[in-house]
């Protein structure tokens, strides 16, 4: 039972998050596409409407089920009393608020309140969604869970049940936990960045979750960033994981059957030591451990999960990832620094943002500092600068716990960033935060480039195409092509054009990246909601089925592609993709939907690599990738990848047709729009490279449209165009210019058409000089190739069919209307054969196949066109008028059936003479309306049928007749739209001699109601010929006048084309230089469409502005725009300064940007001459050692002043701090391996035992050990520790120091290196030196001939390495040995028995390199290892001990790995073997 109101208590507390590591582990292609589109987000948000009900009631149940609180189940009276002066437990709640039990005598029960008794879990009773009242209706996600509760089980709640992303960054933002005060600007430039970093990456943000401190601070960032953005931007996930107990006003979010929602009542004035939630967190975690006002409950769980989330692997968009981690402190005081000691510890990035206050100014005021220079002195002088307050209340033992805490995490400079707003050209958080990241990683250890190739995925995982060009491609790391073919392949799945774009910048060619598997891979994981997804599975669906032992489900084929591309592309084209043979089939390399893959398992680059067996099966790859881009509807990637395009402009009218057809069948609207867009941009992209090309050259242009295009299906561009109707394209004056042309033949343009209509009447005229031709040799001879040449031009075949069907046509008129006799004359046989031929040429369209569709779609394709239906329908009716008129009883039947057949060859004029440029376009519009005439009959109906209908009731009674009905209803209303006024509807020209009165006389209509004895009508005339204006007004004005209007809108097309022209096919060299020239031609195209775009920056400012206000942008952007918005423009005078000093305030952050963007291109440059001077000097060196040349005149080197980079200047900062450690590090790391130890805080100035430290007190600890005879006795007594013999050989324990001797203080000797913060021997086994031997065993690294590889002209080795299943780094095979054994026990477990012997001898034989301290985290004041290091070199590939040892080669543990690694500095060993290792490498002069 919760409290019904919570008691007020002291002060705030002080947040304090501890942070776990997170490993960054590889990336690998998975089979994963995340692309949605507003289609599959309109289904998605339908389907939220419907199963909201469902999911609650899922939540509900499993909630309870899975996830405890926590109650105290026993009361025990505590000495304090409450603010009230109440009794309470001493979990902190009065007795009222404990359970009935609770308060039950308990006799078995102990006095002593302990939590692990008293304390019980039961089903939570808070969950669901928040809502924060008065705040909007923002709603959240909250939960009250156990302290004890899984990691796993919170994460699938988040998950599964919340709804939440797996995110790509994890971001745990710490600091102080009391409000504190930032600088305006350094507030603005924290808030901005981490939002954007969350935002851009897809990054959870976690904090404490309360409304004070760094969470306050962050709670206004997410805010101000959900005012200012827009709704298709996404939320920012911010994530509070807050103490259930220490929660103000939480009785309103309990609800046991959950809250949905619960309504939450911030009251700060009113929460005294408690803390009231932040409203602008999304999700809430709150963990109960049955306890009220204490603080910090959360740290342990908030650790654990983190790190969880750390090991997970985010599969999204073709790449596998391991959660990176990164803490971001602010201000803060003990608990901040505990935590980001803990992070850095665990290799947790920290990010520390100076100016901020207190803890984060203190270390970045030591962060440049070797750290021998920070001293106990310099924390207590910077403390008191900084925080004065805090100063004050810390004892000695805590300054010396923040000195060495302090040291510890400056030392690692690698994970340690501080952000200096303007300083280092340091000006946006989140470019900080990822290169902070990028960082750490580059600091880790790996074999080869491993290290790149892990950075370059954490920048493709989080979009950040800015963090990859400057951080990851530079002069320092030159990739092969061949190396960025997977993060290639997973920018184009997850629809990132930017590192497409960066990509191809830098060396990868799509011919080498598109394969037959990799395109197959690619469309047969397309997104479900994409449109040609379904239509792939259509025809999946129509495939035959396969016997029973095949898969259940056919799997995507080319030939599947290629068959739903041709219906897009039209039937006139070639499939693009062959259907393959049997026995050629091209298969898969890998089983692509299991693929998750990293660098140690099998790499996903088979998949770039073409399959051994058979040959690539496309010959241009980069039309491939280009259709996969549109068809899902991708503009960015797609006009990347078309401007790789050779063949450009039939390219682009291909997309423009896809895109066309794909839009017919497009269901959601804006889906439909997108596409008909990306159509017209294609289109017009076509149009401006063939003006391009028009321009330059116009006869090379002209080939361009009749080349067929072998990778388009054996097209040409005038073909898509047509098939698209992509109208722009065709109407350019260039194509115009070459259809008019193609329609004269051989003819000149500039002939009159009355010449050549007189030509066609007397041809012998084509031997005057009256028709000229455009070929000089048809000009000057006057035989029949002239004659041929005009009558085989298009205009001449055009004009002759057309006059022969103004013959047919005149003929037919004839015989209808004068020479129709009983016995069919000569004319009327003549238009019989006439009619024959017509009928021959319609059989001739209908079965003529030359593509070999088959006969059911050329008979498909052939009745789709409506004047074939047209000239069927003739032909048909023809026949059958023929047939009557045959029949003599039938033969005015057949006439009247000729006559309707007449007017239907008549309608066949139209389209002849659509060529026409006066007629065509009319023709057009004519068409066009019909289509849509039908709709405003509909409407027109609707008045005539109401008026006629009211018209005829009102003037005649009882009209039974059927067609007077229907001409006083339909006729006469129709009639009258045109001025034919209906008699008698007003009374004026009533006469009873025009009608019948009782409707008798067939031939008269029935009279309308009158008076009998006047014989005046008795109808109200007022009420007709108010019917009868307003008929007129809504008929005759509003919808012909409506109708007219939409009309006069449509766009006709203002031209016509011909149906088909010759195709050309050009030899391959001509095709290629052509295609060579078109391509040359795009490219300037592209360049000036951009030059285009930066030459208007004004119009650019404006649309930003325009957007930015209505955004709702913050002031200080649209000012900065020039855009005043509405409340600030009366400010006059104060709105002009406020502008100018943003624009200057701008200015010189660019400014900054500019010089730190210089001052790292100076240093890399100074850096490349640096290494160069140290090449030249080397070389000078080995002539002079060789005995060229002499001493004199050798020039000096300069002095380096410049620093080498990143890396370099983070080696030499980690070299002066090694120097400046002369004492050991490891051994005195705070937290002891493998306990819950922690040692006394020993900084270095205090590490010597001849330094006074009067505070020192470490605690005692020994391992109890398993193999109890082979160690010291355990404990710290005198009596079991008298027996041992120190500095010197004490039976089978050798316990002399190579170090000399050393002290032995109280029975227990002292390490010679000084104090460790633990006495006792820790988890070793003996007091004083444990000796360790560790044999370095390497040999030369060669190439496939046998050849030693060479590094900077340095031969390169290979070592042994072996590694544990439970650790994460490579080591040496050594380490301790058994009494009185040589071999140690690491090395007996990767060489087999009959080897070891043979192993001995060459240890006799080997060189030492090292004998000493080993700096060991495991060490302590009264234990220490000592090791003893052997080189075993095989510089002989060939030597039988070499080939013996590799073949006795094994492991006895299954997880246990041991391999041959190549020696480099970044080999992932154990910081102390890679300095034994580097002594070897200098040993033999190899390559370190």
């Amino acid at each position: 039972m919760e409290p019904p109101t919570l008691r007020k208590a002291g002060s705030k507390q002080e947040e304090g998050f501890g942070v776990q590591p997170s490993s960054m582990a590889d990336l690998g292609m998975v089979p994963s596409l995340r692309h949605s589109n507003s289609s599959l987000s309109k289904t998605r948000r339908l389907h939220h409407l419907f199963s909201n009900s469902a999911k609650q009631e899922n939540l509900s149940s499993w909630v309870p089920q899975s996830i405890k609180k926590k109650e105290c189940v026993y009361f025990v009276e505590s000495s304090k009393l409450s603010d009230a002066g109440k009794v309470v437990c001493e979990c902190g709640y009065t007795r009222q608020q404990h359970l009935e039990e609770a308060t039950r005598p308990h006799t078995l029960q102990s006095k002593d309140w302990d939590p692990k008794k008293h304390v019980q879990e039961m089903p939570t009773d808070a969950f669901g969604d928040i809502v924060f009242t008065g705040l909007g209706q923002k709603v959240g996600k909250y939960v009250r869970l156990s302290q004890d509760t899984p990691p796993s089980v919170i994460y699938h709640l988040m998950t599964q049940y919340w709804g939440l992303d797996v995110p790509n960054l994890l971001i745990s933002v710490t600091g102080g936990a009391k409000d504190f005060n930032m600088k305006p600007r350094l507030k603005s430039v924290f808030r901005r960045g981490l939002v954007k970093v969350a935002q851009t990456t897809g990054a959870w943000i976690i904090t404490g979750g309360s409304h004070t401190g760094v969470m306050k601070q962050v709670g206004e960032a997410v805010r101000d960033f959900t005012l200012s953005s827009s709704c298709n931007e996404g939320e920012v996930v911010t994530v509070g994981i807050a103490t259930w107990g220490t929660v103000h006003n939480r009785e309103g979010l309990i609800h046991p059957s959950g809250g949905f929602p619960a309504e939450y009542i911030m009251d700060e004035e009113g929460q005294g030591h408690l803390t009231c939630l932040d409203s602008n967190h999304s999700h809430f975690i709150l963990v109960d451990d049955g306890t009220h006002g204490r603080y910090g409950v959360e740290i342990a769980l908030r650790t654990k999960l983190e790190k969880f989330i750390s090991e997970q692997t985010k599969e999204r968009g073709g790449v596998a990832i391991k959660i990176p981690v990164v803490c971001v402190v602010l201000e803060g005081g003990p608990g901040t620094l505990h935590t980001i000691y803990n992070a850095i510890t665990n290799g947790t990035p920290c990010v520390v943002m100076e100016g901020s206050g207190r803890v984060a100014d203190v270390i970045a005021q030591v962060a440049g500092l070797p750290v021998s220079e920070i001293t106990i002195s310099r924390i207590q002088q910077t403390l008191s600068l900084f925080s004065q307050e805090m100063f004050e209340t810390l004892s000695e033992s805590r300054i010396v716990e923040w000195t060495k805490k302090i040291q510890d995490i400056v030392r690692k400079r690698q994970l340690l960033t501080i952000f200096r707003e303007g300083k280092d050209g340091q000006e946006d958080m989140d470019v900080a935060i990822l290169q902070a990241l990028l960082k750490a990683s580059r600091s880790h250890d790996y074999f080869g480039h491993e290290n790149w190739d892990h950075q370059l995925k954490l920048a493709v995982a989080w979009n950040r195409v800015d963090i990859a060009r400057s951080e990851i491609f530079s002069d320092e790391r030159q990739w092969k092509p061949s190396e960025l073919h997977p993060v290639m392949m997973a920018a184009l799945i997850s629809n990132k054009p930017e590192f497409v774009k960066l990509f191809l910048e830098n060396g990868v060619r799509l011919k080498e990246l598109v394969t037959w598997d990799t395109l197959l891979y690619l469309y047969q994981h397309l997104d479900p909601s994409c449109l040609f997804h379904s239509k792939l599975q259509k025809v999946l669906a129509e495939e035959p089925e396969r016997p029973a032992c095949g898969p259940t489900a056919p799997r995507v084929q080319m030939h599947h592609v290629a068959q739903v591309l041709r219906e897009l592309l039209g039937d006139f084209t070639q499939p693009l993709y062959p259907r393959p043979r049997t026995g050629d089939r091209p298969r898969l390399l890998l089983p692509v939907p299991n693929i998750k893959l990293n660098m140690q398992g099998v790499s996903l680059r088979s998949l770039y690599k073409r399959s051994s067996g058979h040959v690539g099966f496309t010959m241009d790859p980069v039309r491939d990738l280009l259709i996969w881009a549109i068809i899902q509807n991708r503009r960015e990637l797609a006009e990347i990848i078309w401007a790789q395009s050779q063949d450009c402009i039939v390219a682009a009218l291909a997309c423009s047709k896809i895109l066309k057809e794909l839009s017919k069948e497009e269901e959601d609207t804006d889906s439909l729009e997108e596409m008909l867009a990306l159509a017209d941009e294609y289109e017009h992209r076509a149009v401006g490279v063939f003006t391009e090309c028009y321009r330059k050259d116009e006869e090379r242009a002209q080939k361009l449209l009749t080349r067929v295009s072998e990778a388009w299906g054996k097209t040409t561009c005038l073909q898509l165009a047509l098939e698209a109707k992509d109208m722009k394209f065709v109407s350019h004056g260039g194509i115009q210019a070459f259809l008019t042309k193609v329609w004269w033949g051989q003819l000149c343009v500039d002939n009159g058409l009355w010449r050549v209509i007189l030509c066609m009447l007397a041809f012998p005229l084509l031997y005057t000089n009256l028709i000229s031709f455009r070929e000089r040799k048809l000009q000057a001879r006057r035989g029949l190739l002239r004659v041929r040449a005009f009558f085989n031009a298009p205009v001449v075949i055009f004009h002759l069919n057309v006059l022969s069907y103004f013959v047919f046509l005149c003929l037919f008129a004839y015989v209808l209307m004068v020479d129709f006799r009983p016995t069919p004359s000569w004319c009327e046989y003549l238009i019989y054969v006439w009619l024959f031929s017509l009928v021959c040429e319609e059989l001739r369209q209908l079965f003529y196949d030359p593509d070999e569709f088959g006969l059911t779609k050329v008979a498909f394709l052939y009745f789709s066109d409506f004047w074939n239906k047209l000239d069927i329908g003739a032909i048909l009716l023809f026949i059958a008028g023929l047939t009557c008129r045959l029949i003599p009883g039938l033969l005015y039947s057949g006439r009247v059936i000729l006559s309707l057949d007449f007017i239907m060859f008549c309608l066949r004029l139209m389209h002849i003479f659509t060529i026409s440029k006066t007629l065509g376009p009319k023709i057009i519009i004519v068409k066009r309306m019909m289509k849509d005439v039908f709709f405003f009959l509909f409407l027109l109906a609707v008045w005539v049928v109401s008026f006629g209908v009211a018209k005829q009731a009102i003037l005649i009674h009882n009209e039974s007749r059927v067609d007077w009905i229907f001409r006083g209803v339909v006729y006469q209303s129709y009639l009258t739209i045109f001025g034919q006024m209906p008699a008698y509807i007003d009374g004026v020209n009533f006469s009873l001699e025009q009608c019948s009165p009782n409707g008798t006389d067939p031939y008269k209509p029935k009279c309308p109601e009158s008076d009998a004895v006047r014989h005046e009508p008795a109808f109200p005339e007022w009420l007709t010929v108010t019917l009868l204006c307003l008929y007129l007004l809504f008929t005759n004005i509003l919808l012909l006048n409506l109708l007219i209007a939409y009309r006069l809108d449509d766009k006709s097309c203002p031209f016509c084309v011909l149906d088909s022209t010759d195709e050309s096919k050009l030899e391959k060299n001509e095709e290629s230089a052509l295609l060579s020239w078109e391509t040359y031609l795009k490219d300037n195209y592209l360049q000036n469409q951009q030059c285009q775009h930066k030459q208007r920056p004004e119009r650019q400012i404006q649309d930003i502005g325009n957007r930015y206000e209505a955004g709702g942008k913050p002031l200080l952007l649209q000012v900065a725009l020039g855009l005043q918005p509405t409340w600030a423009r009366p400010l006059g005078r104060d709105t002009c300064v406020l502008r100018v000093n943003t624009v200057v305030d701008l200015l010189e952050r660019e400014s900054l940007k500019r010089s730190g963007s210089m001052e790292q291109r100076l240093a890399s440059l100074e850096a490349q001459v640096a290494q160069t001077s140290r090449a030249l000097h080397w070389i000078m060196t080995a002539l002079r050692d060789s005995g060229f040349g002499s001493e004199e005149g050798v020039p000096t080197l300069a002095p380096q002043k410049a620093s080498e980079g990143q890396d370099h200047e983070l080696d030499s900062r980690q070299k002066a701090d090694a120097v400046g450690d002369t004492h050991h590090v490891n051994a005195r790391h705070l937290l002891y391996p493998n306990s819950h130890v922690t040692r006394f805080p020993v900084p270095n100035e205090k590490v010597p035992w001849d330094t006074e430290f009067l505070i020192y007190d470490p605690p005692f600890y020994t391992d109890d050990r398993k193999d109890k005879g082979l160690v010291d006795p355990v404990g710290n007594a005198l009596e079991a520790l008298a027996g041992i013999s120190y500095n010197a050989v004490d039976g089978p324990i050798d316990r002399r120091s190579f170090h000399g001797l050393y002290a032995v203080q109280e029975a227990l000797p002292l390490n010679p290196m000084g104090r460790t913060g633990l006495r006792g021997r820790g988890s070793l086994g003996w007091f004083g030196p444990n000796h360790t031997l560790q044999p370095v065993i390497t040999r030369w690294r060669r190439n496939q001939d046998g050849a030693i590889c060479r590094k900077s002209i340095k031969k390169m080795l290979e070592v042994l390495v072996v590694k544990h299943p439970l650790s994460e780094s490579w080591a040496l095979p050594g380490g301790s040995r058994e009494p009185g054994e040589m071999l140690p026990r690491k090395l007996k477990r990767v060489l087999r028995r009959e080897f070891w012997s043979s192993f001995q001898n060459l240890l006799v034989q080997g060189t030492e390199v090292y004998k000493g301290y080993v700096d060991d985290p495991r060490n302590t004041d009264n234990a220490w290892i000592e090791t003893v290091a052997v080189s075993i070199h095989f510089p002989d590939q060939s030597d039988m001990d070499l080939k013996r040892l590799n073949s006795h080669l094994h492991t006895c543990d299954p997880g246990m790995s041991v391999q041959w690694q190549v020696v480099d500095k970044r080999i992932p060993l154990y910081a102390n073997h890679k300095t034994i290792l580097q002594k070897v490498a200098a040993l033999f002069g190899a390559f370190y």
